[in-house]
């Protein structure tokens, strides 16, 4: 009802998580797909020349990783949301929150990608990073960690 869609970003070097993901987030309304990238060099010139709200990013990719990729996005973009789309889930949790990601989704579990899409876009979530991240979600009421 006059709001603009939200755009996202997405950044897979497989073609068939791409598209999979694609479809997904574009039955949703109110969300557009505005680019695709294939490695985490293109990530990083898509974000800055298409400046979505969210970006969704996989951890293993040609040229620079997720990881990589994310750090230089939070950077240039600061208030940019990312999630790391992964099939390495928990074990790069830590990790990725240093980098400036928001939330990690591991792959097996697509619906949570959706789910956790659908957070960010419609909260002012904050990014935490160091001593905050680790208060965040350290086991008090506010535990937000996947199972």
């Amino acid at each position: 009802m006059g709001h603009p869609a939200k755009r996202i970003l997405i950044a897979d070097d497989h073609e068939s998580v791409l598209r999979g993901v694609r479809a997904m987030l574009e039955g949703h309304p109110g969300w557009e797909v505005c680019g695709e990238a294939a490695n985490g060099y293109e990530a990083i010139t898509k974000a800055i020349e298409l400046r979505p709200d969210l970006i969704i990013l996989d951890v293993a990719m040609p040229r620079v990783d997720g990881l990589q990729a994310a750090n230089e996005i939070s950077k240039l973009l600061p208030g940019v949301q990312i999630v790391l789309h992964t099939m390495y889930g928990a074990r790069v949790v830590l990790e990725a929150h240093k980098h400036g990601i928001f939330r990690v989704v591991e792959k097996a579990k697509s619906g949570a990608l959706v789910s956790a899409v659908e957070e960010l876009l419609n909260a002012n979530v904050e990014r935490t990073n160091g001593p905050d991240f680790k208060a965040r979600f350290g086991g008090d009421a506010t535990n937000q960690r996947e199972g």
